[in-house]
């Protein structure tokens, strides 16, 4: 004959049964499916639009790293300099590619974009010619001088061929590449820590050489295609 409380407790497991398939049953609803990376990105994307930040408080972000980056390399730690550099040159090509992402770029800022990578560039490059004077090295802050005005000049005729009707990105020496240059120079720069190398002086006269010749690869291009298309521009004002 079968005890008498066991119908109670069959009906009390079975209670348990389904309050823990119940509560089972919630979780596997309430669970959330993985994100996979391509969802992720987008939602860092939509939270990043959606958010206060502007393509300018990124170009500013930039320049700030970049004067910082000067200031390390005037009082010669050129390693952490060099980081600086890396890092405000990252966000001057983030700027850009936020303001086309987010849509909330303006005139006025690919403007202010374009005017603070010259700036930038030539912050860090004074302070490297201030340490090759202070240190009697005439020739080669002679060729961070001549880097510089280069470096200006592969950017100015970019703009007036682009004025002009002619697209003018061609060359070696683009802004890619001479931060490249530069971030080497600073990296393995005498006493930056990464072994007992000295290359600034040799990565500024590459950067000098290169930027030059860059120069004129983009007069040689603007001059054949404006013979090309047999255009004769003229009639414009002087630059003041």
């Amino acid at each position: 004959m079968p005890p008498r409380h066991a119908p109670a407790r069959s009906a009390r497991r079975g209670a348990l049964r389904g309050r823990g398939g119940g509560a089972g049953s919630r979780a596997l609803r309430g669970a959330r499916a993985p994100i996979g990376s391509g969802q992720r990105r987008e939602l860092v994307r939509n939270r990043l639009i959606d958010s206060r930040l502007t393509p300018n408080a990124i170009s500013l972000t930039g320049l700030t790293l970049n004067v910082l980056a000067a200031v390390l390399v005037w009082q010669e730690y050129f390693f952490l300099g060099g980081v600086a550099f890396i890092v405000g040159s990252v966000c001057d090509t983030l700027d850009g590619r936020y303001s086309r992402m987010s849509g909330k770029g303006s005139p006025f800022g690919a403007f202010l974009d374009s005017t603070l990578d010259r700036i930038e560039e030539g912050i860090v490059l004074t302070a490297v010619a201030a340490y090759f004077a202070t240190r009697g090295e005439a020739g080669a802050a002679a060729a961070v001088v001549v880097a510089v005005l280069a470096s200006l000049m592969v950017s100015y005729t970019r703009a007036r061929a682009e004025a002009l009707g002619v697209e003018c990105k061609v060359g070696i020496a683009t802004r890619p590449v001479r931060v490249v240059i530069i971030a080497i120079g600073l990296l393995f720069a005498k006493g930056a820590g990464l072994g007992d190398f000295e290359l600034l002086a040799p990565a500024i006269y590459v950067l000098a050489a290169l930027s030059v010749f860059t120069v004129a690869q983009r007069v040689w291009h603007v001059r054949s295609e404006l013979g090309r298309d047999g255009i004769q521009p003229g009639g414009w004002e002087p630059d003041q």
